[in-house]
């Protein structure tokens, strides 16, 4: 008598969602070889049958055990979660069958973690994409880095299995930061652990977020593209069909000057240097909004606005022969500024950052060398706490130990996503101030009198983010000021004055 093996895919943990062609095979099996884990959710469909469950290491053997059942003419059920023909065990059963077997092979498709996943975030894989696992135990880790950085370069969606284990903690976040090279940092991501299972947890984060976050075998990833959007507390990447538009104002390659001066901008100091530039030679200023593009306009400026990756901008770089690369990006763009020195070390471009000096001055306030830490101190200090540090680390600070025991009211640039970012961590609309700053002494002290704050904390912005203001505000009320320290980096080249940059654009023979 001729056996039979059905490879079933089970679905990602409820019943309802096993399809009836997989439940049909469970029934007429006489024989099932499952994880253990499987059985609480197909446990109605397999009652009085023989059981086998090898431990969850043990995936060949639970196949070589299958296999045999069949050839000795039995009807077998060998279970996966998910697709069972996905990161599953249909490839393992394949390897171990022999060419001359008899037995009868069904395989019968599931739901598998990536559809599951997308599903409880919206709908960010409804363009291309792919899967990626973190597992080293059966690819070369380096293989792993490789398609990684590839799948980064494409701008594909992604969604990473296998994230993190008991002894692979650090590889989820080297291939994050592969990530990050290439993708811009607020590029919407989902975190789902337990899809579908007890114990769910769904988040949405940017991508420059994950890094801080703590994963497990049970959690998987899905990194958005460029194009992916929130709404309603919901992720969706649009299909795309006649209408790549995404809000960019980027000049055409085509019309970039040739040999320009590249400026990168994030505040008004790096626009006012543009412009300054732009009387002794072609600049191109790259912003990275549509707002920060307008507010850097000048007839004499080419404006590269938008939310370019590593791969555009190295395109953009080397199509327009850059003669430097000047970085204005924010003080605390720590990512920014690496991948810039990285490009100009790569495309042997000259570098120089401009930065104004620390206006910190140890009566200003507690000067603290991290958002953690600022966190910490703000929270020992106040019970209503307003953050005038952007929307980069508001988990962090949210989320720390004892946050939520505190009444926090936030500043904000008026960017819907900024916005939504800020609600589903948890804080009230009311509590939130949506402006474009920098603002006055007299502004702050109003805005924090009103609300009773006790505690601010502020970033080391300079006079270009308003920092005077903020501390001349505190003093006047008599409240805490928690200052959150510079990131340290070091620089190829750096200036913090206009002269200073031209002192040292002439030493490089371009001024």
């Amino acid at each position: 008598m001729s056996g039979v093996l059905h490879l079933v895919s089970v679905g990602p943990g409820f019943d309802d969602l096993i399809a009836p062609r997989a439940v049909a095979a469970l029934q007429a099996s006489d024989v099932i070889v499952a994880y253990e884990l499987y059985l609480r959710w197909i446990g109605p469909h397999v009652e009085g049958k023989e059981i086998h469950t090898p431990p969850l290491t043990q995936e060949r053997e639970r196949a070589l055990l299958a296999i045999e059942k069949a050839r000795g003419g039995a009807t077998v059920a060998l279970i996966s979660s998910g697709d069972i023909g996905i990161y599953a065990m249909a490839a393992l059963a394949f390897e171990e069958m022999g060419e001359d077997d008899t037995y009868t092979v069904n395989v019968i498709p599931g739901i598998t973690s990536a559809n599951a996943c997308a599903s409880l975030l919206g709908s960010p894989l409804s363009h291309d994409f792919a899967t990626l696992s973190l597992s080293d135990l059966l690819c070369p880790w380096d293989w792993i880095e490789l398609r990684a950085r590839h799948i980064a370069q494409a701008d594909l969606a992604c969604v990473m299995y296998n994230v993190q284990s008991a002894g692979r903690q650090q590889g989820v976040y080297r291939v994050l930061q592969l990530m990050l090279e290439s993708k811009a940092p607020h590029t919407l991501c989902g975190v789902v652990k337990n899809a579908y299972r007890p114990g769910q947890e769904v988040s949405i984060h940017r991508l420059d977020e994950l890094p801080l976050l703590k994963f497990d075998m049970l959690t998987t990833i899905v990194v958005g593209n460029r194009f992916t959007k929130r709404k309603r507390g919901f992720i969706y990447t649009p299909r795309g069909y006649n209408d790549w538009s995404d809000g960019e104002t980027a000049a055409p390659r085509d019309v970039l000057p040739q040999g320009a001066a590249w400026v990168f901008s994030g505040t008004s100091d790096g626009n006012a240097l543009a412009n300054a530039l732009a009387e002794s030679f072609p600049v191109v200023v790259s912003a990275a909004t549509e707002h920060g593009g307008a507010l850097a306009a000048n007839p004499k400026l080419t404006v590269w606005a938008g939310r370019q990756g590593v791969e555009a901008r190295r395109q953009a770089l080397v199509a327009s022969g850059a003669r430097v690369l000047v970085d204005a990006t924010h003080p605390y763009a720590t990512v920014m500024s690496e991948q810039l020195v990285g490009l100009a070390r790569e495309l042997s471009i000259p570098y120089l950052r401009y930065e104004r000096a620390s206006d910190y001055a140890p009566a200003d306030g507690v000067w603290r060398a991290t958002p953690e830490l600022a966190a910490q101190t703000a929270i020992a200090s106040g019970q209503r706490i307003f953050l005038a540090t952007g929307s980069k680390d508001l988990a962090t600070y949210l989320q720390a130990p004892g946050a939520q025991d505190k009444q926090w009211f936030l500043r904000l640039t008026a960017d819907p996503e900024l916005i939504e970012r800020a609600l589903a961590l948890g804080v009230p609309r009311e509590r939130i101030c949506a402006m474009q700053g920098p603002f006055s002494s007299a502004f702050n002290e109003a805005l924090w009198r009103d609300w009773q704050i006790d505690c601010v904390v502020t970033k080391d912005s300079g006079a270009a983010g308003g920092y005077g203001a903020k501390v001349a505000a505190a003093r006047a009320l008599g409240i805490a000021l928690v200052v959150q320290g510079r990131p340290a980096l070091v620089y190829p080249r750096m200036a913090g004055s206009l002269d200073a940059v031209f002192a040292q654009l002439r030493e490089l023979g371009i001024a």
